[in-house]
C-alpha cells in the first residue's frame, strides 16, 4: 500500500491519502482522543504523540499536529494508516450515524430560504470541492442579516491563511452570485 502526503496550506496538517475510499457520507472531525472514540483509526492516529487533531475525508485524512516535527512523527502517522487500511478495521465503529444528525442546527429566516439554497449549492459545488484538496472541508451554519456564518473543519480549522480564504475567496464569490450578502464569518 502506497500512501501519499501533501502539504496543505496549514502547516501543522498534512493531507494523507491512501488511494482509496476513507470516508462515505459527511467528513469527520476530532479535535481529541474522546472525539476520536468512535474511530478506530482516530483513536490509533490520537495514540501518537503530538498529534491534536485528525479529520476524516472521502478519500483523505488529514492530521494535525502541535509543535512536534513532521519529521518525527509522519513516519508513525503513515504506519497508523497503513497498518488501519491492512486489518480490515471499518473506519466508524458500528451503530456510529454517518455524522449527519451531530450537525449543529442551522439557522436563517424563513424569508431567505431561497438565497440560503444558493449559497449551499454554490458551497457544496464550488467551495467545498477545492477546501477538500487543502485536507478540509466547510460547512453552512446559517445566515442572517446579510452574514453567512461558516465553520471551517479539518486543514482548514486554524489555519493563518483561513481568513484570507473566507474573506477575499468565499465571500466574493457569495456577494458577486447572490446579491444579499454581505459578508462572511467563520463560527466555531
Amino acid at each position: 500500500m502506497f500512501i501519499q502526503t501533501e502539504a496543505t496550506p496549514n502547516p501543522s496538517t498534512l493531507k494523507f491519502l491512501p488511494g482509496r475510499q476513507v470516508l462515505e457520507g459527511q467528513p469527520r472531525e476530532f479535535r481529541d482522543p474522546a472525539e476520536a472514540a468512535i474511530s478506530p483509526l482516530g483513536e490509533e492516529l490520537f495514540q501518537i504523540n503530538g498529534v491534536t487533531g485528525v479529520f476524516l475525508g472521502s478519500d483523505f485524512i488529514s492530521v494535525t499536529k502541535d509543535d512536534a516535527e513532521w519529521s518525527h512523527i509522519k513516519p508513525a502517522i503513515l504506519g497508523a494508516i497503513m497498518e488501519h487500511f491492512l486489518s480490515g478495521k471499518p473506519i466508524l465503529k458500528e451503530g456510529t450515524s454517518d455524522g449527519t444528525q451531530d450537525l449543529e442546527e442551522e439557522f436563517f429566516d424563513e424569508a431567505d430560504t431561497e438565497m440560503v439554497e444558493i449559497i449551499k449549492e454554490l458551497l457544496e459545488t464550488r467551495v467545498r470541492p477545492a477546501v477538500a484538496m487543502d485536507g478540509g472541508d466547510i460547512i453552512f451554519r446559517g445566515f442572517r442579516e446579510g452574514v453567512v456564518f461558516l465553520k471551517m473543519q479539518g486543514a482548514c480549522a486554524g489555519c493563518p491563511s483561513s481568513t484570507a480564504t473566507l474573506k477575499n475567496g468565499i465571500e466574493n464569490l457569495l456577494r458577486h452570485f447572490v446579491p444579499g450578502v454581505q459578508e462572511v464569518q467563520q463560527v466555531a
